[in-house]
């Protein structure tokens, strides 16, 4: 099945990219994403989530840049998948003025600062460093509009999930898209917790 009004720019890049045809799992996960609901995406490694999720986060953004504050924030395990999710969209992004940055703990806390105030549009963080940025003032999320968790599995430790939910409580109203290879604990607290009313595509 063909992707559906995603906008051309960012069409152009995937057929570049020789991602014509949603598979089963993108089918049913980009439009609910699209629509703003709170999505849990459960597969297995090969489902195309990683891809899903891009499609969606810069379908969102409308493929362009704008203000200086973050409008999405993604949670990873670890400076490695920061890192590799970087790349993915900076080979997505390369006919766009979109800004994407990771925030891992190797790097200056300080230096990390000043890059993101220079103004970021995705910014991809372990939750531990994105929480001491945020209660040190060293990152405005003001203008977020969603939330991703990917590989939500990695959860497997408390203070993570403490870290995502304290930053998920500080707003009213976010979405929040989740991603894992299958439904466990950990994801239910989160249902419990800011997801309530989540759906859950399970391939």
């Amino acid at each position: 099945m063909a992707f559906k009004k995603i906008i051309p720019a960012l069409k152009e890049v995937m057929e570049a990219h020789s991602i014509i045809e949603a598979n089963e799992f993108q089918k049913k996960i980009i439009p609910k994403i699209k629509s703003g609901a709170d999505v849990f995406g459960i597969g297995a490694e090969g489902t195309g989530k990683t891809t899903a999720l891009l499609i969606a986060i810069l379908q969102k953004l409308k493929f362009k840049a704008q203000g200086d504050n973050p409008r999405v924030l993604i949670f990873v395990k670890d400076k490695e998948a920061a890192l590799a999710l970087e790349e993915h969209f900076k080979k997505w992004m390369n006919q766009t003025d979109l800004r994407v940055y990771s925030v891992v703990e190797e790097h200056h806390i300080y230096n990390q600062k000043d890059l993101i105030y220079a103004g970021m549009d995705v910014v991809i963080a372990t939750p531990n460093r994105l929480s001491k940025l945020y209660f040190q003032n060293g990152i405005n999320l003001n203008e977020l509009q969603m939330i991703v968790v990917e590989d939500a599995n990695f959860l497997n430790n408390t203070s993570f999930l403490t870290d995502i939910n304290r930053i998920s409580e500080s707003f009213k109203r976010m979405q929040h898209v989740v991603f894992a290879t299958h439904f466990d604990p950990k994801l239910e607290k989160m249902k419990a917790l800011f997801m309530e009313r989540a759906y859950t595509i399970n391939i």
